[in-house]
C-alpha cells in the first residue's frame, strides 16, 4: 500500500494536522518541523491525495485543454510542441493539464459541439481554468466562456473584439514573416511570391502584412505575386504552379510549412532545386522542415515561452491580480536552412 499521511506522521513524530500544514501552509509551521516532515515525505515518497485536496479546498490544480482533431495530409504538429510546452511549464507552476475531446472536426460540426467539452467540465468543477488555442473567426469558445465568467486565458488575440478584456498571448506573425521576407531580399532576391491562407482568416491576413511590410519598405512590387489557398500540400503545390508558370518568381515565402512542403513537391516535378533555383520559407518550423533534404528554412514560434506566460497569466487569474489586457506578443525568430540558399 502507498504510504499515508499517517504514515508521515509517524515517522516524522508529529501529529496528522502538522503534516497538512507542512504540504499545504508551510509558513505556519517552524523551520525545524518543517524540515523533518518534508524529510520523511522524502524517505517514504507520500504523496497527497488530489482527489481529497478538491474536496477541501474546491481547487483542482487542473487546467482544461480542447485538443483540436488532428489535421490529416499537413505538416503542422506546432500543436504537440505546444502541449508539451505546457505541460512543463504548468508542471513547474503546480498544474496539471487536463486534455479534453475537440470534436468531430468534420464540417458539419457546430457551435454546440464546439463548447460541449468546456459545459462538461464546468458542470463538473473538473478544471480551475482553461486555456483556449482557438481564437480565430466566428469560433465561439471565447465568448462563451466569457459570458458564464469562467477562468480562461487565451494562446491567440481577440481578433474579433480587440476590445475584449481576457488574458491573452500571441505571437507575432506579421513580425515572423516580415524577418523571412528581409531575410530572401538580403540574398538578392526581387521578385518575392506569396502563398497564404483565406482572406477570412486573421491570422493569414496577420502574417502577409509582414510580407507586404517587407516588400514595401524595399521597394519592391507585390503585384500579382500572391495566392491565397488551402492550409495543404496539395493546396501549396498548385498555387506555386500557378506563380511559376505565371510570374516565376525567385523566391516563396509560405504561411505555413504545409505549403511549403507542396511547394518543395512543384519545384521537385520540375527538375528544380530549392535554395538554388528557386528560394522556399515556411512557418511554423515543424520537424518536418527539420528533416527534409537540404531542409526547409522556416519562421519559429517561441512556443515554450508562449507557455511560460500563458501560465505566469493564469496564476494571476486566479489570484484575483491585476492583468493588463493589451496580453502578451512575443516575436519568433527565423531557423535558415538550405532552402533559402
Amino acid at each position: 500500500m502507498p504510504p499515508t499521511l499517517a504514515d508521515v506522521a509517524e515517522r516524522a513524530g508529529v501529529s496528522r494536522q502538522t503534516v497538512s500544514n507542512a504540504i499545504n501552509n508551510p509558513d505556519l509551521l517552524r523551520p525545524q518541523t518543517l524540515e523533518r516532515v518534508q524529510a520523511a515525505i522524502q524517505e517514504l515518497g507520500y504523496r497527497p491525495n488530489r482527489a481529497a485536496r478538491h474536496l477541501r479546498t474546491r481547487a483542482s490544480h487542473l487546467i482544461g485543454l480542447r485538443l483540436p482533431p488532428a489535421q490529416e495530409f499537413t505538416a503542422n504538429a506546432a500543436m504537440d510542441r505546444f502541449v508539451h510546452a505546457l505541460v512543463e511549464a504548468s508542471r513547474e507552476a503546480g498544474y496539471h493539464l487536463l486534455l479534453f475531446s475537440g470534436g468531430p472536426g468534420k464540417p458539419e460540426t457546430t457551435a454546440e459541439d464546439l463548447v460541449r467539452g468546456y459545459d462538461d467540465l464546468l458542470r463538473s468543477t473538473a478544471v480551475d481554468a482553461f486555456i483556449v488555442t482557438d481564437t480565430y473567426l466566428g469560433n465561439p469558445q471565447t465568448r462563451w466562456l466569457s459570458e458564464r465568467h469562467a477562468p480562461f486565458v487565451a494562446f491567440g488575440r481577440p481578433w474579433e473584439d480587440p476590445d475584449e478584456t481576457h488574458p491573452w498571448v500571441d505571437v507575432d506573425g506579421a513580425a515572423g514573416v516580415e524577418l523571412a521576407t528581409q531575410h530572401l531580399l538580403d540574398r538578392g532576391h526581387e521578385r518575392i511570391a506569396w502563398i497564404g491562407w483565406a482572406e477570412t482568416s486573421f491570422i493569414g491576413q496577420d502574417r502577409r502584412a509582414g510580407w507586404e511590410r517587407a516588400m514595401a519598405a524595399a521597394g519592391r512590387p507585390t503585384d500579382g505575386l500572391a495566392v491565397r489557398v488551402a492550409d495543404t500540400v496539395d493546396a501549396g503545390r498548385e498555387a506555386a504552379d500557378v506563380l511559376l508558370d505565371s510570374v516565376r518568381p525567385s523566391a516563396i515565402v509560405c504561411a505555413s510549412d504545409t505549403q511549403a512542403v507542396g511547394v518543395l513537391h512543384s519545384l521537385a516535378a520540375r527538375g528544380l532545386h530549392p535554395g538554388r533555383d528557386v528560394a522556399v520559407v515556411g512557418f511554423d518550423d515543424s520537424q518536418v522542415a527539420q528533416v527534409v533534404p537540404g531542409g526547409l528554412t522556416s519562421v519559429r514560434q517561441p512556443l515554450e515561452q508562449v507557455a511560460i506566460e500563458l501560465v505566469r497569466a493564469l496564476e494571476a487569474l486566479l489570484a484575483r491580480e491585476p492583468y493588463d489586457a493589451r496580453g502578451v506578443l512575443l516575436v519568433p525568430t527565423l531557423a535558415v536552412r538550405g532552402s533559402s540558399g
